[in-house]
């Protein structure tokens, strides 16, 4: 088998661990920042090895949804789940936005103290994928700091929100 390519986004928050982790765990707070730019409704949050996190970003008249299945799950260190396109009723489709893009993707976050601070590392993985939906991946990559650098920024601003 041939090596995936795998997107790795790091970034460091000037806040404590368990803060940044309940920017990421908290529907109430990952709604807000998750899908800059747009609307994020969290439809189900159910955050344990097998739960699922049912997600829609709405702008205009469109709405794009996506299943994120939680396989791994430790407390301010890390999170692993399956994350999926889906039609309204969640079921697992092609991206209604890119035909080639992997059905699945192993997304790993980790979370890791540094002094004062957290790094968070994102990584993505095309799961199971066709060579057009590697390729796809791959070539989609380089675009993808600018949707995450835009959530992080959000994640700045939620946690002076959140310290002060």
């Amino acid at each position: 088998m041939s090596d995936l390519p795998e997107y790795k986004i790091d970034r460091i928050f000037s806040a404590p661990r368990e803060m940044v982790w309940r920017t990421w765990t908290d529907p109430e707070i990952l709604h807000r920042w998750y899908g800059p730019g747009i609307e994020t409704i969290i439809h189900q949050f159910d955050l344990k090895p097998g739960g699922s996190w049912l997600n829609e970003m709405k702008w205009g008249g469109n709405s794009d949804y996506s299943k994120m299945v939680f396989q791994e799950v430790a407390p301010t260190e890390k999170l692993v789940w399956h994350h999926s396109s889906t039609d309204s009723d969640w079921n697992i489709i092609t991206s209604p936005m890119m035909k080639d893009w992997p059905r699945v993707l192993l997304t790993t976050v980790t979370f890791e103290d540094q002094g004062d601070k957290t790094n968070v590392r994102l990584s993505q993985i095309p799961l199971d994928a066709t060579e057009a939906e590697i390729t796809c991946f791959s070539t989609t990559m380089a675009g993808m700091d600018k949707g995450w650098g835009g959530g992080y920024e959000m994640i700045d601003e939620i946690l002076v929100e959140l310290q002060a």
